[in-house]
């Protein structure tokens, strides 16, 4: 490991060059480059989740901690460990404060593995509209997590208005075993399905997207029962036009799957470690056109699929917006007075 502190972009980019030599050149077998956008507080449970799928998608990890852009002074400090204690991979975590915060790309595009997809992930609240971040607008693939907003709900309706092909979000990630175990019980049917039900909280991220999901292939408008002091996704209920009702129920990490005139079976549903979804969403490096449906169809907005792949960056400064707003407010309050 390397600690380089008060220190320049290039002289993390020869500081990684040196890691490598004496490690032996880990990234001849680098798939992608990993970009996290991290606060302080979190940079350790992004790194957990990183060496997780790290050990399954070998990569080089760009770590970038945000702090305290209004500082007065520029400041990089960066850590650099090559097949450390991160796993195999070539990772840099950097912590930049000031204006420099605001132009990460400065350091962060020398560092891109050359020739691989370059994958962006906010562990913690994404900018509004993506194109203002420049490290979303380089990437391939870009994930989010509706789960971390204030309004979760509103975070998945805000993301089909900012999509473009390419982007996902763990919400989605979240509800794969429920997705392959809802589809694997049509294994043994044909029977058109005429209305569904699904029993969770009015917050849940999760059961918004299995609605648009269930509403994208079914071409049906699913029911959003509460689940009462269940604390995520409880139920997801089918009823067939022959009469049959399918129902998959989660106790802790067991489903029940009940069907009409067959006995009930035990199927397990653990709710996987956030590494391991990070890990699943790396698998592919394309644009998922069933999320962008599943999306689509719960913020109903059409034709997410068919825009633009590509966004143009947007430079967007917080203090100057901060300072626009204290000034609209200071207006108000002199237009007030008699």
């Amino acid at each position: 490991m390397i600690g380089l502190w008060d220190t320049t972009g290039s002289e993390v980019v020869k500081a990684l060059a040196a890691e490598r030599r004496s490690a032996g050149g880990v990234a001849s077998g680098m798939a992608l480059t990993l970009i996290v956008v991290v606060d302080e507080k979190r940079v350790r449970e992004a790194e957990a989740a990183a060496t997780i799928a790290a050990a399954a998608h070998p990569c080089r990890l760009l770590v970038v901690v945000r702090t305290d852009v209004e500082r007065d002074r520029n400041r990089l400090d960066a850590e650099i460990v090559v097949g450390g204690r991160l796993g195999p991979c070539e990772a840099v975590v950097m912590r930049m404060y000031g204006r420099l915060a605001l132009h990460a790309e400065s350091v962060v595009m020398p560092l891109l593995v050359p020739d691989v997809p370059v994958v962006t992930w906010w562990h913690g609240e994404p900018p509004h509209e993506i194109a203002t971040d420049y490290l979303g607008v380089v990437a391939d693939r870009r994930i989010t997590d509706a789960a971390q907003a204030t309004d979760p709900i509103e975070a998945l309706r805000q993301r089909a208005r900012d999509y473009a092909p390419g982007d996902t979000d763990l919400a989605w990630t979240r509800i794969t075993p429920w997705r392959t175990l809802v589809a694997g019980a049509f294994d043994t049917t044909e029977a058109r399905v005429t209305a569904a039900r699904v029993v969770a909280p009015p917050t849940d991220p999760t059961a918004a997207l299995m609605c648009g999901w269930l509403g994208s292939r079914l071409g049906i408008s699913p029911r959003w029962e509460r689940a009462g002091d269940f604390p995520r996704m409880r139920e997801v209920q089918l009823s067939c036009a022959n009469g049959d009702e399918l129902t998959l129920t989660r106790e802790d990490s067991v489903a029940t799957f009940r069907r009409t005139g067959q006995a009930d079976r035990q199927l397990p549903l653990v709710r996987r470690p956030l590494g391991d979804e990070l890990a699943e969403e790396l698998r592919r490096l394309d644009a998922d056109q069933v999320y962008a449906e599943a999306l689509g169809a719960m913020a109903e907005v059409s034709g997410l699929d068919q825009r633009p792949g590509q966004r143009v960056h947007v430079w967007k400064d917080p203090a100057t917006a901060e300072r626009a707003e204290a000034g609209v407010t200071a207006h108000a309050g002199t237009s007030a007075t008699p």
